[in-house]
This record gives structure tokens, sequence and C-alpha cells, in this order.
């Protein structure tokens, strides 16, 4: 009897010590339930996918390529017709407008639409009314849970929002159970080694530049950066408590030395060194300070630690392979997606930037993607030609030129815009070593096509990034605030909604630009391509206002354009994302495009969904002629012939919700954020919800 009650507790502690379940067979379901709650995200979001396959946004940002720039019809049949028909400004039975009191109205100006209200309408050559082919809208999350995105879009801090936060939280806790369940974390050391080993796919498929995740949940890789450096650490503490439990397992046991000099062991405390160091090199400090060290040990820690794992356990191997397959599928779609053109670097004094045109690019990309750049010269350091830079494309592809680029002279061209005959247009902030080398480069140069300039040879590799599977152009209304160098995001994006609305395949019917910068002295370079985007935004209001917030005794003096805005402090983006929402309820109502008061048709109710804009007297001389008869004037405007499709419909639409898109530093998108919760809970569930797309600097 003494013996069975000696040896029971015995045996007792001894099944305490074995883990009743395969740590290996446990995580492997650990993994196969995440990527479960991936899947579940994924079909979450596959009507907005394939409602972007019902455009030809799919086919785009995709591989980089050059399109012959040109009609492929007949000079005769190359050019359509876009008819603008609007009444006489002010209407007979109304009094004439106060800021028209006092002027008489010459022939000029009583043509001119930025004095009249207008109606327009497409038509082609033959007059037939253009069919508006409108993208397909499907909203970020049912009208039930809108209430909860003011909270979930939050920031708790400068880099982490609510929603980000929860998501995390519930990883960390699907990680916890797996450390916990049916084993004793101080006896079982292997349960958290196989934790970090199962992590790696994951931290690898969330890292990529080419990430399949990020395709299929229609995110950029930099939105999953998150994920990446959340599961990186978790790799890191579970492969650290791995390694401690044993050491002190072995120290206990008085066998450190001898089971250290076993070949496993020691290629797992390989594993464990480059885990560590790739760590400490992965800080924010040498992130930001030593990229380039930072890249290099990445890579060097990375090439070790694969081979390390292989041979610590045989049982690795799977998961080895996974990383690995992950890690070489992206380098072949880099492969793929990589260039080496000759490119034409320009300063721009102003702006504090160097512009980059490359004109054997000019297709492939979507608006607000980026590529990363690596010069091929000496002039940015001897090993400056090893580093590459993310920078937004600031031009539209080819086949979205815009009405005009032809009859623009180079000065226009080269100093804004993009696109179309130009190519791929990128400017880069001077914002470090290498691109202060790049802006010397640029100035220290002869003179290319009449300007200062210089060609280099470049390596190019993307486009990457983007709004995903959000399709601006589904909205009714957008709002676009950009701070600094991110106003390369904002013309790309305005560009190619002023562009989709004149193929008639856009439902915004208000655009508002608005770019705070520190200078203004920064408006000067971009007037030319700010003031022609307000000329061709023909049926959709556009509005650009500009703010400066550094004090300036003598504010530069810039032409008045109609729709452009040049006004000191930090702009009031309540009361622009508000503006923007009653535009948004007003579809299907006449606004012209200082905001008047609606106007009733013949009936006495709504007019039909046709928007209004205005352009000032001298775009007719470029782009159409004028025919006045009676009360009624006539616009006609050549475009190419892709810019207008023949159908019959009426431009009459739903109400399909604001789009908010911001590119700026942290604090700039959390006023935006901020600015979108002020918005009553009803107008914003009558608009449609309001979305907003983050651009933030840095990482």
């Amino acid at each position: 009897m003494a013996s069975q009650v000696v040896s029971f507790p015995a045996s007792a502690a001894s099944a305490a010590s074995e883990p009743q379940v395969s740590s290996e067979k446990f995580l492997f379901h650990i993994s196969l339930f995440i990527i479960a709650i991936i899947g579940v995200v994924f079909f979450y979001r596959l009507p907005r996918a394939i409602a972007l396959f019902g455009s030809p946004e799919w086919l785009s940002g995709h591989i980089l390529r050059y399109i012959p720039f040109g009609p492929t019809r007949p000079v005769s049949q190359a050019r359509r017709i876009v008819q603008a028909y609007y009444r006489t400004y002010p209407p007979p039975n109304q009094p004439p407008s106060p800021t028209l009191q006092g002027h008489d109205m010459l022939s000029d100006e009583s043509h001119t639409m930025a004095n009249h209200q207008q109606n327009f309408k497409r038509v082609d050559a033959l007059g037939h009314e253009v069919e508006m082919q409108y993208p397909t809208h499907i909203a970020s999350c049912p009208s039930f849970m809108r209430w909860t995105l003011n909270t979930l879009r939050h920031r708790t801090t400068p880099n982490y929002s609510v929603g980000q936060v929860i998501i995390l939280t519930g990883y960390f806790w699907i990680l916890i159970y797996a450390t916990f369940f049916n084993s004793n974390f101080f006896v079982d050391y292997n349960r958290v080694g196989w934790i970090s080993v199962a992590q790696l796919p994951f931290v690898m498929a969330y890292a990529t530049k080419n990430n399949v995740l990020g395709t299929l949940l229609g995110m950029g890789y930099e939105r999953l950066n998150f994920l990446h450096r959340f599961a990186g650490r978790i790799v890191i503490i579970a492969a650290n408590l791995h390694g401690i439990g044993f050491t002190y397992k072995w120290s206990l046991a008085g066998t450190f030395r001898a089971q250290i000099a076993e070949p496993k062991n020691a290629w797992g405390l390989l594993a464990l060194i480059c885990l560590d160091v790739l760590f400490l090199f992965s800080l924010a400090y040498w992130r930001q300070r030593a990229y380039n060290i930072f890249f290099m040990v990445h890579i060097l820690c990375f090439s070790l630690l694969m081979p390390a794992l292989w041979h610590h356990r045989p049982e690795l191997i799977p998961y080895v392979l996974g990383v690995l397959g992950l890690y070489g599928l992206d380098y072949v779609f880099r492969f793929f997606k990589t260039r080496v053109v000759t490119a034409t670097i320009r300063p721009l004094p102003e702006l504090d930037l160097t512009r980059i045109e490359i004109p054997t690019i000019n297709a492939g990309w979507r608006a607000g993607q980026h590529v990363r750049v690596r010069i091929l010269s000496t002039g940015v350091g001897w090993l400056g030609w090893t580093e590459m830079h993310p920078f937004t494309i600031a031009s539209v592809a080819s086949s979205d030129h815009l009405i005009g680029n032809r009859h623009s002279n180079a000065s226009d061209r080269w100093r804004g815009g993009g696109g179309g005959e130009e190519g791929m247009v990128l400017m880069c902030k001077n914002a470090g070593t290498w691109t202060r080398r790049l802006f010397e480069m640029a100035k220290m140069s002869g003179y290319v096509d009449g300007f200062i300039g210089r060609e280099v040879k470049l390596w190019i590799e993307g486009p990457y990034g983007g709004s995903g599977h959000v399709n601006f152009a589904s909205f009714s209304a957008a709002v676009i605030v950009v701070g600094g160098s991110g106003i390369t995001f904002g013309l790309s994006v305005v560009k190619d909604l002023v562009e989709k609305d004149l193929k008639g395949m856009s439902r915004v019917k208000a655009i508002e630009l608005v770019w705070s910068v520190p200078d203004p002295a920064s408006l000067i370079p971009l007037l030319p391509t700010l003031a022609t985007l307000i000329n061709q935004s023909v049926f959709t209001p556009l509005r650009i206002s500009v703010h400066y917030t550094r004090a300036t005794p003598n504010p530069p003096s810039i032409p008045s354009i109609p729709g452009l805005s040049l006004s000191p402090g930090r702009p009031r983006l309540a009361k622009i994302v508000d503006y923007a929402v009653s535009k948004a309820l007003s579809i299907g109502t006449q606004f012209d495009f200082r905001g008047n008061q609606p106007e009733q048709d013949e009936k006495g109710g709504r007019g039909v969904g046709r928007s209004h804009s205005r352009r000032d007297k001298d775009s007719r001389h470029g782009h159409g002629h004028y025919a006045t008869e009676g009360t009624e004037a006539q616009l006609k405007i050549d475009v190419d012939v892709g810019m207008v499709e023949t159908r019959d419909k009426e431009d009459i639409q739903d109400i399909t919700g604001v789009i908010v898109g911001v590119c700026g530093p942290v604090e700039l998108s959390k006023d935006v954020v901020n600015a979108v919760e002020t918005i009553d809970g009803e107008r914003r569930n009558r608009v449609g919800g309001i979305e907003i797309h983050e651009e933030v600097f840095g990482w």
C-alpha cells in the first residue's frame, strides 16, 4: 500500500509533464483557424471585388507598360463632341447676381460659363445623348453597422486605430489559447517553439510587396504592415521563451554544454540569434534613419534563419518551404513588374522636390498607386544606386489622358499633369539624404525640351498600393485632403475622377481637393495644372482650396481662377466634409459650381441628375466655340474618341455616399477622421455613408 501511495504522485507528475495533445498538429489547426478567419474577411469583401470586375479598373494596376499615344481612327472620325446647353445667367425672371450689379454685360462676358448657371449633357457627333455607365457601388459595411465606423476609425495612438487594436487583440488571444490549451507553459517549452515557427509564413504573407493576402482582401501591402509587425513580435517572444526554457532546464540538469553541442540545438541557437538581431534592427530608429542597414540585416538574418530552422528539426521543413514559397512568389512578380528606363529629372525649387518624367511608361497603374525607384547613377552617392524609394504616381495612365493635353504648351505639361504623351510623372520630396542628392543632381544639369533637366537611367518597380477594391468613381462626392508632397496622390485621384466623368463612367458629382502646405509659394508651379483641372471638370464641380500654415508677410499674388482659393491657416475639414455631404444629398437637383440653391424644373419638381460647373471665358478659345440663339447658348467641346461613348440614357443616379481620401502625416489623417466624426449620424445614413481612404506618411 505504501509503495502504491508513493508511486501515484510520481505518475501524476509524469502525466502533467507530458503534453496531452501533439503541439505540431495543434498549431497546424490553429494556423488553419487563422486562415479561415482571413477567408471570412475575404468573402465579406468579395462583393466589392466583383463590382470592380465590372469596370476597366481591375485590368489596371498590375503591370507597367507603354501604349502608343494617338487616335486609332482617321482624323475625320477621331473626334466626338460634348455639347453643353445652358441658360443665360441670371434668368429673365430673377434679378442679377450682386456680384454682377454695376457691371455692363459685354457679349464675351455673357457667353462665359463662369457667369452662367448651366445644364450640361453629353452627346456624340450625331447629336445622340451618351449613356452614363455608372460603376457599381458597394458600401464598405451594411447600413445597420455604420454607427460603428466612427469608433473603429478613431486612433488610440498615432499608429493604431480602434479597429486595428481589436484585430490585434483577437489575434493575441488566439495565440494565448494556443499556448495554454492542454499544455503546462512552465514544463512544455516545445509549444511556444511551435507557435513561433507556425507564425513565420504569416509574417512573410503580411510583408511581401506582391501580397497574396492583400490581393485577396483588396489592400496594399502597406495596410497589412501592422499585422506583419505584430506577428513578427510574437515570433520573437515565443522563440525566446522556447530558448530560455530549454536553457533553464539544461542548466538545472547540468547538461547545458553537452546539449548545446548537439548540431540540432546549435542550429536552433543560431536561429534564435538571427531572430533577435533582426528584431533589434527593425526598430523605428533603424527603419527611419538607416533604412539600408535595416534592409541588409533583414536579408542576412533571413538567409541564415531558413537553413538554421531546416537543420534544427525536420518537422519544421513544411513551414520553411511555405516561407520560401511566398518569398519566391513575391520576387517572381517583382521580375515582371520591373523596368529599366531612361527618365528625365527636373528640379522644382518652389515645391522643394524633384520631378521625374518617364515617357516610355504611360499605362498600367491606377490613381493613387506608387512605384519603387532606384537611380542607376553615382550622382545620388556611391551606394545610392542600391537604395529603392517609394513615390506616388502623380499622372494618369495613357488611356486616361485629359482633354487638352495636346493643346497645352510645354511649360504647362512639365510643371504638373502627366499621362498621355508625357508618360509617368513622379514628384520626389526632399525628405532625406538620397532625395536631397537627387534634387542637387537635377539642378546641376543642362536643358531637356527647353527646360532644366537631365536624363538618367532608372530602375522602376511596381505599381503597388492604391485604393484596392475601393472605386472612388462609384461615390456621389469625393473629398481629397493632402498635405505637402501628398499632392501627388491628390492630383492623380482628381485627374482620374475628372477623366472618368468626361467618359460618363463616374457617379461623382462634386470634388473637393484640399491641399495644406507650409509655404504659399508652393502653389505657383502647380497653378497651370490646377487651372487645367478646373477647366476640364465640365460636368462635375471641382473646388480646390490651398491652405498655408507658415506665417508669410507677403504671400504671393495668384491670378483669379474660379474654383481655386489660397487661404492662411489650417483647413476647416469638418465644414468641407459637410459641404460635400450636402452636395451628395443634392443629387437630382441642379447646383451651380458656387453652391447656389437648387433650381426647380419646369414642373416644379427636382431636375434630372445633371451636375454643373464653370469655366473661365478663355477656355472657349482652345476647346470649342459658342453659338448664341435667343436666350439659350451652346458650347461645343472637342474631345478624343475615347472620352465619350454613344448611348441614350439620362444622367440620373442614386446617392452612393461620400469618399474622403487623405494623404499626408498621421496628424492630418487623424484630423480627417475627427472631421468625419462630427457629421450627424442621420446625415451620414441619408448620404449612404462616409468612407475614408488613408495614405499615411512613414511606417
